[in-house]
């Protein structure tokens, strides 16, 4: 087995890019189903529960829903063995594997398949920390 530190291989996908999913897809997970579809118009009003809820027209779904439609072909292959990568469905000897899986995998509906996953941040970032990167310099810079 690999360790991920000494060659890891190259990503087709800028890791920032795959932190900033990571972020917003954090963002999205800690939303929960809408409970008061007749709240306020102000939060405040309503002791701030629809901020936490998740409605039809989310920002941060639509947000990342275009941002991953605007990646290229191989920018989301790589993104989606990142997510199985970290989840566990093969490790680092298996990289090329899992990217040929994803390849044959793709199609248009890869921001529907990622932001279906339970999560899908967590398993990004295990996949990145798979390949001996992480977000830790992102995160400084963007939160």
């Amino acid at each position: 087995m690999s360790d991920g530190l000494t060659n890891p291989p190259a990503l087709a996908i800028a890791t920032d890019m795959v932190c900033h999913i990571i972020v917003k897809a954090r963002e999205f997970d800690v939303q929960d189903v809408e409970t008061d579809p007749d709240s306020a118009s102000n939060a405040a009003d309503d002791g701030g529960v629809s901020i936490l809820e998740e409605h039809e027209d989310d920002p941060t779904q639509a947000e990342l829903v275009a941002f991953i439609a605007a990646l290229d072909e191989d920018e989301q292959v790589d993104l989606v063995a990142l997510l199985w990568l970290g989840r566990g469905d093969g490790d680092l000897d298996d990289w090329e594997d899992l990217r040929t899986q994803a390849r044959d995998a793709r199609n248009d509906r890869t921001s529907a398949y990622l932001l279906g996953q339970p999560l899908l941040a967590d398993h990004l970032a295990d996949g990145l920390s798979a390949l001996g990167l992480s977000c830790e310099d992102f995160e400084k810079d963007h939160l």
